[in-house]
């Protein structure tokens, strides 16, 4: 059986780069040496792509503050003539290797937000995960969220901020609208990167300050008092969910420290302990959410389950973490598909998807 050239692309721009570190570890790992012929591409702090090596490409892999690339004297980029996708050294345009396939493993900003799968689309290649749009509008919470609220889904109740209403969008107008405790985040980001709990002014203002270094956009949300609970979603036209997880965070929130450095940061349940017809509901409407924002491949799609057994959808993270501790894996691990066979999986969507798509009258 030929091999499927794969190239798997970790690191990246955005403040969750030491997450995809370890995701990208976890996924070369894993993958199936005798059906991949696998690529390693590291994309440093500043955007530089690199050409890795496969088996040895992280310092301090196991610390989870000091891991990083390891330095790499080949600068690369994908290039295509129309008909195949190559990966070409920088310095002479040369051909390294034809690419077949391409796994972003990379979360938040120029990796889940649309901006690499355009490129991914204008050089034809085939990659794992959601689409352009679908990645641009799961990232932007306040799109999503607008869109399921449309479509009947309920949703915390939210105010957005950014540099138009900035100066008349103060504490206390948030408090009359939506109640305390609030959270401020980024509307563009994910891993809780700039995400705060606050209860007075003084956090108010400095959660707002903090949040702007990660966005233009923010929004103020309404705190729904309730148990988490994540739903992941695997398929294109016919997706499927798996069992329902919840998280019991031992601080004040599912913070970015208890989802992916500390390891008594959060308690996990798989499979939750809810009733029956709940984790349906959750099941069907995690589907419901991941198609009204035109997803395919994978995702995972974040609730609340209140003490009345009503939900509230908080979130829609499109790449996943897929670290030893990551929910997404572990989930389809309780649902019966182990972690080599679901990136399988996620590699066949990728490939049907852009033989579909090849196939459409999109040039002329």
């Amino acid at each position: 059986m030929t091999k499927i050239n794969l190239a798997v692309i970790i690191g990246g721009k955005s403040p969750e780069h030491a997450i995809s570190l370890r995701s990208g570890r976890s996924v070369v790992q894993a993958l199936n040496k005798n059906k991949y012929n696998i690529t390693v591409i590291g994309i440093d702090k500043d955007g530089n792509w690199y050409l890795q090596d496969k088996e040895d490409f992280l310092l301090h892999a196991d610390d989870n503050k000091l891991i990083t690339l390891k330095p790499s004297e080949t600068r690369v980029f994908l290039d295509t003539d129309g008909k195949n996708t190559y990966l070409c050294h920088r310095k002479d345009n040369t051909k390294i290797q034809t690419i077949d396939v391409a796994f972003p493993v990379l979360h938040g900003a120029y990796g889940e937000d649309g901006i690499i799968q355009g490129l991914f689309r204008s050089v034809n290649v085939a990659f794992v995960g959601v689409d352009l749009m679908a990645s641009a509008i799961g990232m932007d919470k306040d799109i999503a969220k607008r869109l399921w609220r449309d479509a009947g889904i309920p949703i915390a109740a939210f105010e957005v901020i950014d540099q138009s209403n900035l100066s008349n969008v103060d504490y206390e107008s948030m408090v009359k609208k939506l109640g305390l405790p609030l959270f401020v985040k980024p509307a563009n980001a994910g891993s809780s990167v700039g995400v705060h709990k606050v209860t007075n002014k003084e956090e108010y203002d400095a959660a707002v300050k903090d949040a702007l270094q990660y966005d233009r956009k923010l929004l103020v949300e309404e705190a729904i008092t309730g148990i988490e609970v994540e739903c992941a979603v695997l398929g294109n036209e016919n997706p499927k969910p798996s069992v329902i997880g919840a998280i019991m965070p031992t601080d004040k929130f599912y913070s970015y420290d208890a989802k992916y450095i500390s390891s008594s940061g959060a308690k996990l349940m798989i499979p939750a302990d809810i009733k029956p017809e709940i984790s349906t509901y959750i099941q069907e409407t995690a589907i419901k959410a991941f198609q009204c924002v035109g997803a395919e491949g994978l995702s995972r799609v974040d609730f609340f389950l209140k003490a009345d057994d009503t939900i509230v959808l908080n979130e829609i993270n499109t790449l996943p973490g897929f670290t030893s501790i990551s929910m997404y894996p572990k989930l389809w691990e309780a649902t019966g598909l182990a972690y080599a066979d679901l990136l399988d999986e996620l590699i066949d969507l990728g490939i049907q998807r852009h033989k579909t798509i090849s196939k459409l009258k999109m040039v002329w």
